[in-house]
């Protein structure tokens, strides 16, 4: 859906940007996010998606997500990491997440999941 707002959550404000510019290039809307508390604290459940770092400072992109659904939000969420172990990708297939992404994202994988999670 072209009209969506997928909300980017990073504390690196080049990737986030960086990140936010790519999605728009593929037509979408953006709100861009320092930190998983700073994307919970506006209390906005208004993102389609949520595409976020998996290493933050404070609150880890996984533990966003797991506010997200403790909070009733059935918000897809993509997550990315410029960590990813074997560890992380089998305990993120358990995980009703839309994506794991190796960063830098590779721009036709990070289509596809959006893809995946806006229909």
């Amino acid at each position: 859906m072209p009209d969506s707002l997928v909300a980017v959550v990073d504390d690196d404000a080049l990737v986030r940007d960086a990140a936010a510019s790519l999605i728009r290039s593929f037509g979408y809307r953006t709100a861009i996010y320092p930190s998983a508390d700073a994307y919970l604290d506006t209390g906005d459940d208004a993102a389609d998606c949520v595409l976020t770092d998996l290493q933050m400072p404070g609150r880890s992109g996984l533990e966003l997500r797991q506010r997200l659904r403790e909070r009733g939000s059935t918000v897809p969420v993509i997550l990315m990491t410029a960590y990813p172990t074997p560890e992380l990708r089998a305990r993120a297939a358990t995980l009703d997440l839309v994506a794991l992404l190796d960063k830098p994202v590779d721009p036709d994988l990070l289509s596809g999941a959006l893809e995946r999670a806006l229909g």
